[in-house]
């Protein structure tokens, strides 16, 4: 993957050490789905969608860091990850205008729903990031998630979770380019209102074993 991202990048000792510094961040040990494999499924998605992308090099630049700084809080990490975008890209030689675009799209995925209309480099990017939930792969994803969040209480973790789902569920339209659109909406929302019943079934469940 180091190869991939000295593409993006002038090849220089700075961007070697960021690019190492990066594979390292992704393959931290706590993690569960926020991997080198999702980083890799969320590139390899790009490259399906890079078409409808104004600067699909900012793009691949942001997918590089929009989880690099993975602790499970949300809005926080993004933020974090966008300031590390800020603090290592200038000096792997990527122009400042570029930078800035980068920890713009970095920080989109914090909330998809609230992607701009005509935000061509963030649809791009904020759908291969949803990607997952219209593949083959939801189960596993479903369980990883979980897996992330082994510290917070099943009850509070089916409350979270499920608001996360409506929300998402909310929107007149998930995937924001024609493409994912049609490749990846119908599936996707299946899959999640399908995991809402699950989890009203498992509080229900839980409802009734405390009483």
């Amino acid at each position: 993957m180091r190869e991939d991202w000295l593409t993006l990048v002038v090849d220089s000792p700075a961007a070697r050490a960021t690019g190492a510094e990066l594979v390292a961040r992704w393959a931290e040990p706590h993690r569960r789905y926020h991997t080198l494999a999702h980083l890799a499924a969320v590139l390899a998605a790009i490259d399906r969608l890079a078409d409808a992308a104004a600067d699909p090099v900012a793009v691949r630049l942001a997918a590089w860091f929009h989880d690099a700084v993975y602790d499970g809080r949300p809005g926080w990490d993004e933020e974090r990850s966008a300031q590390l975008a800020q603090a290592r890209l200038p000096r792997c030689g990527v122009p400042a205008d570029r930078v800035a675009e980068v920890a713009r799209l970095v920080r989109l995925t914090a909330a998809h729903d609230t992607l701009a209309e005509g935000d061509r480099d963030g649809a791009v990017l904020c759908d291969a990031d949803l990607a997952v939930l219209g593949g083959p792969d939801y189960e596993a994803y479903r369980g990883q998630i979980r897996q992330e969040y082994a510290h917070v209480p099943d009850e509070l973790f089916r409350q979270g979770r499920a608001g996360v789902l409506r929300r998402l569920l909310a929107v007149p339209r998930l995937y924001r380019t024609d493409e994912a659109y049609a490749l990846w909406e119908e599936r996707a929302r299946a899959n999640m209102s399908a995991e809402l019943v699950a989890l009203a079934a498992a509080q229900a469940a839980g409802d009734e074993a405390a009483q």
